[in-house]
């Protein structure tokens, strides 16, 4: 049994760690060869392996990391109850009201070869409707990300979630009452999505505040993994509520969400950082419209900044575009239900789930971080090669199997970018880097659109409706090669880790020599 006295040694143990690693990536970056390891005190039971702090323990003794996964899991929960009834319910509203479609006829009633010429014309109508919400919700991204993420510096994280998560109850409430009066038009619904605060970049802000750098990828992925959660169960509440109850359970998740961060998270910024965060932004003068376009200067700092906005561009534009049409394409195109979209997150989530918590921290660890993109954004190749050569639903299956390899991308690029500023600018790199990939996102799906509408009556394999599809696997080559590029700072935590692991062992076996 370890003493009573043994938590407030781990504490200063994991305190001496934490300055260890802040002082090796700033030696790092100044070029120094040698690193000393500082003394860290141990007491005799310090000295065994199965004392060492692991990444689980930290994350759950620290301040809010288990707050922040519950609140992403919940509201993955309700943003995904309706993924698949969004496109059924606005392809019907369209049909109704602009194609002349009865009112008592549901395009999903019919199979894909039996559908009439209103449903497909629907279809297109709101596959442009979103493409223009995802253009202008990205546009404002794009001024506002890093903008905001600076607020959260300066004013700290709860605040700005709370408004993030208000503006995102809009979308359910409105989906909600589309259902309830039946000549509402879906603009209300897809002007509401496009004005948005981007409260998951705050999510990975608030837990950069409160984890070390060397844990910053795993607990990123842990975030990912309570998102692929909630995914993969949200479906099936479609199944059985129906489309309308299951928007009202949407809107009442996301209002859960709302207290959880009203209630229960603590604010995660300690107020010396924000104090420097301010001191910061007074010693620049500016005018107001400025300050946006300063804010994502940031990204020119160097070529690993540089490098990683290339990055963000290029894979956001294939997300966004996936996102955007593939529920629309699988259920105009193969006959998907909702049963099948069911199925195809559970997939998703699940694998996401094993991807993020156990095969991140393991890749990263055997073959560091710029490795573990270019594998990433490899697999995205091939899951975007075939979602564009499927003819039926069991490739789709498989598609979305590999695709979950590509979410190994995000976090750790994510952490990169954290590990390589100051606390007081962790909310500003995060929003100038979703920022680069606002307008990615909102130029995908214009893209692919444009490529679908010139592409969608083809009858070859590499000339038809999935053109769009392989096209887009096109970007996820050119990420590959910019992942190659990523300089040496990028592997720095995976060196460290090394480092740190065999000073760590050093250390213990000379402690137990003086013992013996």
């Amino acid at each position: 049994m370890p003493p009573e006295d043994d938590s407030p040694q781990r504490q200063q143990h994991q305190r001496q760690l934490q300055l260890y690693y802040d002082e090796t990536l700033r030696r790092r970056s100044a070029g120094a060869d040698h690193i000393h390891m500082p003394l860290i005190e141990r007491n005799d039971s310090e000295c065994s392996g199965d004392d060492k702090p692991s990444f689980f323990e930290a994350f759950r003794e620290s301040r809010a990391g288990p707050q922040i996964v519950i609140l992403i899991t919940l509201l993955a929960l309700g943003l995904g109850s309706v993924i698949g009834v969004v496109p059924s319910v606005m392809t019907d509203r369209y049909a109704h009201l602009l194609h002349d479609l009865p009112r008592n006829v549901t395009c999903s009633s019919f199979q894909a070869n039996e559908k009439p010429p209103a449903c497909f014309a629907a279809s297109a109508d709101a596959q442009q409707a979103v493409a223009n919400e995802r253009l202008i919700s990205n546009a404002l991204t794009f001024f506002t990300s890093s903008l905001i993420g600076s607020f959260s510096d300066e004013y700290g994280r709860k605040p700005i979630l709370v408004a993030g998560l208000l503006l995102s109850c809009l979308s359910p409430t409105i989906l909600v009452l589309i259902q309830l009066h039946e000549t509402m038009s879906p603009f209300y619904y897809y002007a509401a999505g496009a004005i948005q605060v981007n409260w998951f970049a705050v999510a990975l802000s608030s837990l950069a505040d409160v984890l070390p750098p060397q844990w910053r990828a795993p607990s990123f992925g842990m975030l990912l993994a309570g998102f692929s959660c909630g995914f993969a169960l949200a479906p099936r509440f479609s199944l059985w509520f129906g489309h309308f109850y299951v928007s009202v359970w949407s809107l009442v998740t996301l209002l859960g969400g709302l207290s959880i961060v009203v209630f229960f998270l603590p604010e995660t910024i300690s107020e010396d950082t924000k104090a420097q965060a301010l001191l910061q932004r007074a010693e620049r003068s500016m005018a107001w419209w400025y300050r946006p376009l300063w804010e994502l200067s940031i990204l020119n700092r160097n070529s690993l900044f540089r490098l990683l906005s290339s990055l963000a561009f290029f894979s956001g534009m294939v997300a966004a575009g996936d996102q955007t049409f593939l529920l629309y394409y699988i259920q105009e195109r193969l006959s998907f239900n909702d049963k099948d979209i069911a199925n195809l997150f559970l997939i998703m989530g699940v694998l996401g789930i094993f991807v993020q918590s156990i095969g991140l921290k393991t890749i990263i660890e055997k073959a560091g971080e710029r490795n573990t993109i270019m594998i990433s954004f490899a697999l995205g190749t091939i899951h975007n090669l075939l979602y564009g050569l499927a003819r039926n639903k069991a490739t789709i299956f498989v598609a979305i199997a590999i695709g979950s390899g590509v979410s190994m991308a995000f976090p750790t690029i994510s952490a990169i970018k954290a590990n390589n500023v100051k606390d007081s600018e962790q909310g500003r790199i995060q929003g100038a880097l979703y920022s680069v990939q606002a307008i990615a996102s909102g130029l995908g799906p214009t893209v692919m659109r444009q490529i679908y509408g010139w592409s969608q009556d083809g009858t070859s394999i590499i000339w038809g409706p999935g053109t769009m599809f392989l096209f887009s696997s096109l970007f996820y080559v050119v990420a590959v090669y910019y992942a190659s590029q990523l300089p040496e700072e990028a592997n720095a935590l995976h060196e460290l880790s090394e480092e740190v692991n065999e000073s760590s062992s050093e250390d213990m076996a000379e402690e137990s020599s003086l013992l013996l």
